[in-house]
């Protein structure tokens, strides 16, 4: 964690991150803070004020270019596909889009490849 707290208030930011470890450990919610460590309208920072349009719309799920993907419902190629259409469009609203793959390991090889092509 402080790595990656490290990495936003410098602005070292990478295109892609990976989240693994057991259940219930917190992988969702530092995606989550993630976003709106990126999309703060305070800035791009590893403290989110959380009351902002963003931090809060983040909160409740709306924003707009917060992509939250249930894998293990959504694992056919085709799915994948889907998704990966929108990747070439700007963010909406944001600075970035942030897309949030949840049981990513769920997706079928397929898809899975389909994803690795667009995260190189």
């Amino acid at each position: 964690l402080t790595a990656l707290a490290n990495g936003l208030s410098l602005g070292r930011i990478h295109h892609a991150y990976l989240f693994s470890g057991t259940r219930g450990v917190g992988k969702t919610t530092i995606a989550r803070l993630l976003a709106k460590g990126l999309n703060c309208e305070t800035g791009i920072t590893a403290t989110p004020c959380g009351q902002c349009d963003t931090c809060r719309e983040i909160e409740q799920g709306r924003f707009v270019d917060l992509i939250e993907i249930d894998a293990a419902s959504r694992t056919k190629v085709e799915d994948t596909r889907d998704l990966l259409d929108n990747v070439q469009y700007a963010p909406a609203r944001g600075r970035f889009k942030v897309y949030l793959i949840d049981e990513v390991h769920m997706l079928s090889r397929h898809s899975f490849n389909a994803l690795l092509k667009t995260l190189e």
